[in-house]
C-alpha cells in the first residue's frame, strides 16, 4: 500500500510542485495521473521512491515511511520499486540481455555486475523478463539496433527483473507512434493484471487513460483535483482537471472522447 498523507514538495528554487496531497493506493492497483505538464506528475512518483524528497507530509509504502528513512532503507525500498522512464535510460552499446540484468544489480552487487558475473538464476530471470513483454528474441542484440517501442519494452523488463512490488511509469509512451503505444499500455496492463504489481502511469493522453486505467487521479498545479473510477469521467471532468476543454492534442490519434 502507498500512503500519501498532506504531502508538500517544495523545490530548492521556491516552486510548489504538490500542494497538500492525500491519496491512499491499495496493493495491486492500476492508477493513471493524468495533469499539464507542471502539474506534479513526475514529482508524484518520484516521492514514493524517495527520488524527490517530500518538504511536509508523510508519504508511506508498505508501511516505510519514505521521509525518514536511511540511505539503507531507501535503497532497500528502490529494489522494490521498479522506474519506467519516457526515455527508455538504456545503455545503448551493450546487449538487450545486459540492460535487463541491471534491474537485478541489487541483489547482486556492483562490482559482479561490472565484471559481468551473473549468477544462472539472475540471466534466467532477466530472459523470463523479457519474454512476458514479447522481445526474447532480442536477447543479444545490441540496444542501438532497437526501435523505440522495443526500447521501451526493454525498460519494462528492467523493472520487472527488480522484482518489484510497484511499477512506476512516467509518461512511458510519449515518444513513440499511436500503434506502439497501445502496445506499450497493453503490456503494462496485462502486467498488473497477471502478477499484481501495484502499477502507477503518469500519461497525457486522455484516450489511453481511458482505455487502460481504472481509477484516475488528476492534479493540477501540484493539488489533487480528481481521484476516482475513470469511468465516471466526462467532459466537464477533464475541465477541471485542465483548465479547459479537451483538444485534439491532449488525445493520441487526434479524434474526441
Amino acid at each position: 500500500m502507498i500512503e500519501f498523507t498532506n504531502v508538500d514538495v517544495t523545490y530548492p528554487n521556491g516552486y510548489k510542485a504538490l500542494k497538500n496531497v492525500t491519496v491512499t493506493i491499495p496493493d495491486g492497483e492500476l492508477v493513471v495521473i493524468v495533469g499539464l505538464s507542471g502539474a506534479g506528475k513526475s514529482t508524484f512518483l518520484r516521492a514514493i521512491n524517495g527520488f524527490v524528497p517530500i518538504t511536509s507530509g508523510s508519504v508511506k509504502v508498505d508501511g516505510v515511511e519514505v521521509r525518514d528513512a536511511s540511505q539503507r532503507e531507501l535503497r532497500a525500498l528502490r529494489a522494490r520499486v521498479g522506474m519506467i522512464y519516457q526515455t527508455f535510460n538504456l545503455v545503448n552499446r551493450t546487449t538487450v540481455l545486459n540492460n535487463v540484468l541491471m534491474g537485478r544489480l541489487a541483489n547482486v552487487g556492483f562490482t559482479r555486475a561490472m565484471l559481468g558475473l551473473w549468477p544462472e538464476d539472475d540471466r534466467e530471470i532477466a530472459l523470463q523478463a523479457l519474454e512476458r513483454v514479447g522481445i526474447v528474441e532480442k536477447a543479444y542484440v545490441r540496444a542501438s539496433d532497437l526501435s523505440g517501442g522495443q526500447q521501451q519494452r526493454v525498460g519494462i523488463a528492467r523493472a520487472l527483473a527488480q522484482e518489484p512490488r510497484v511499477l512506476l511509469a512516467d509518461e512511458p509512451v510519449a515518444s513513440l507512434d499511436p500503434v506502439t503505444s497501445h502496445m506499450v499500455m497493453r503490456d503494462l496492463h496485462r502486467i498488473n493484471r497477471e502478477l499484481g504489481i501495484t502499477t502507477i502511469i503518469n500519461l497525457h493522453f486522455l484516450d489511453l487513460a481511458r482505455t487502460y486505467g481504472k481509477r484516475l487521479i488528476g492534479l493540477r498545479n501540484g493539488e489533487l483535483v480528481y481521484d476516482g473510477d475513470i469511468a465516471d469521467v466526462d467532459e466537464e471532468t477533464f475541465r477541471g482537471i485542465y483548465g479547459r476543454s479537451v483538444t485534439p492534442d491532449d488525445l493520441l490519434e487526434g479524434a474526441q472522447l
